[in-house]
């Protein structure tokens, strides 16, 4: 009987989730939930870092005994050490406004179309790069101290044990890793004055990088979205995939990157898989259009569960008003609602006055967008998608998967809802040598879990909703 323990670090809360395999079944049970809460400290939104180390000691604790530990959790996000080793401060999260304005900057000095080139990444102010110009801009003093960068999976890892490695799913969402290559991209580091030895080394999914209390530290898959990807239950060739959780990341697995220009004009993005494949993708704002939503409403003296926001959207009008939910305005935190009725209102559609109203044009946008974004890539690969297979917490939420199918044309494969700790668990028992790889873990999801189908329906009255959608992205 082997025992890993996975942890996965989500936008309002960590879990630390025990498995146990057999050699033959695999069973999880959560130990310890806590919350993940960044707060304004030092002129910036931050991770609360020694509040989350203190959590996963405790959830160590509950655990009992193990064989082996990794973390997971969103990309872009990194710590900063100085030359002892210690954290320079708590790592600025991807919410936080000092990237503002940066990308627009660093195309003065690299264009967009080599720099895409380069790193087959989306261009989005949040990465990475974009973060660590903005260091160099507004905190000279801290990028002159800093002489380790860790990835927030990477530094979990080393709080822990002193590990120093630098997993590959999580460095592809930096816009620094040569999508040809998987290395570090010379040219990008060299024209915006990166030093190469800021990084730690390269390691694969799946790496033993160090030990904790006799268990193995394994670097995992450190980006959440492609530990859930190494979780699909034995997929068919031509299926697409969709980690719907805060963020929707929805795509396809290629065996060799695509970085043409229209395949930057699309915004489509080139990472690293778990399985070594390249995991081409669309990233779109996705169940924090909601989650914030219910905290606004929250804020307002107003509580609702997510089943009363999911019958309220069901009783309201269908198909009246949408918005594009990867505008700039949806990503900070704050009154959704209100954003959702002024875009509306700018572009010339019904303003959503109430809350089941304003929920309908949530769910309905994140439907076309999905449609949208699977268009896209069909574009760019050539594909004819069979399936749509869904993962992780937006598996729950029966009226989008419905939603979607029926927008899409396409089947829903729902399921499973755990797939970001199942694939950090597999890819623990893969370290451990008890499964082969990535396939063989995939086979045994399939077995362990259950997936519900969704079948399309009456595609009409959504070809004339995408039509009026697509006027609206425009």
């Amino acid at each position: 009987m082997k025992r890993v323990l996975a942890f996965d670090f989500g936008a309002s809360s960590g879990r630390a989730i025990l498995a146990e395999y057999d050699g033959g079944a695999l069973s999880y049970r959560e130990v310890h939930r806590f919350e993940n809460c960044p707060r304004e400290s030092e002129g910036h939104f931050r991770w609360d870092f020694s509040d989350l180390m203190a959590n996963v000691r405790l959830g160590i604790e509950k655990a009992g005994a193990f064989d082996s530990i990794a973390f997971d959790t969103w990309g872009v996000d990194f710590g900063l050490l100085g030359e002892d080793g210690t954290l320079l401060g708590d790592p600025v999260h991807y919410r936080d406004g000092r990237t503002e304005g940066m990308t627009d900057k660093a195309f003065r000095t690299m264009d967009a179309g080599a720099l895409y080139a380069a790193t087959g990444s989306q261009i989005m102010p949040i990465n990475t790069l974009f973060q660590l110009l903005a260091v160099k801009e507004s905190d000279p003093e801290t990028w002159s101290r800093a002489k380790r960068l860790l990835f927030m999976p990477d530094l979990f890892a080393h709080a822990l044990c002193g590990a120093d490695a630098c997993e590959t799913t999580i460095a592809s969402t930096s816009q620094m890793l040569d999508a040809r290559t998987g290395a570090w991209s010379r040219s990008v580091l060299d024209t915006f004055g990166i030093p190469e030895t800021l990084f730690a080394p390269l390691v694969k999914s799946g790496t033993v990088v160090g030990e904790y209390r006799g268990a193995k530290v394994v670097a995992a898959a450190g980006h959440d979205t492609q530990c859930a990807v190494a979780a699909l239950p034995a997929p068919d060739k031509d299926a697409a995939f969709l980690s719907c959780g805060t963020w929707s990341l929805l795509g396809c697995e290629l065996d060799a990157p695509v970085l043409t220009d229209e395949s930057r004009r699309l915004a489509l993005s080139n990472e690293r898989g778990a399985n070594g494949k390249v995991n081409y993708l669309k990233n779109i704002i996705g169940l924090w259009l909601i989650q914030e939503s219910r905290r606004q409403w929250r804020r307002e003296g107003q509580e609702y569960s997510y089943a009363e926001l999911e019958q309220l959207a069901l009783a309201a009008e269908p198909l009246r008003s949408f918005i594009d939910s990867d505008a700039p305005k949806f990503t900070p935190p704050g009154d959704i609602p209100g954003r959702v009725r002024e875009f509306c209102r700018r572009t010339g559609q019904p303003v959503p006055e109430t809350v089941g109203a304003v929920m309908r044009c949530i769910y309905e946008s994140l439907a076309l967008k999905y449609r949208f974004a699977l268009g896209q890539l069909s574009e760019a690969t050539g594909k004819r998608f069979s399936a749509l297979h869904v993962l992780g917490g937006g598996t729950k939420d029966g009226l989008l998967c419905r939603m979607t199918a029926d927008c899409s044309g396409l089947p829903v494969l729902a399921g499973p809802v755990e797939a970001t700790a199942l694939g950090n668990i597999v890819l623990q028992l893969i370290a451990l040598g008890e499964l082969r790889d990535v396939d063989e873990g995939r086979a045994l999801i399939a077995r362990t879990e259950a997936v519900k189908r969704f079948e399309p329906g009456e595609q009409n009255v959504w070809n004339r909703a995408c039509e009026t959608y697509k006027t609206i992205l425009k």
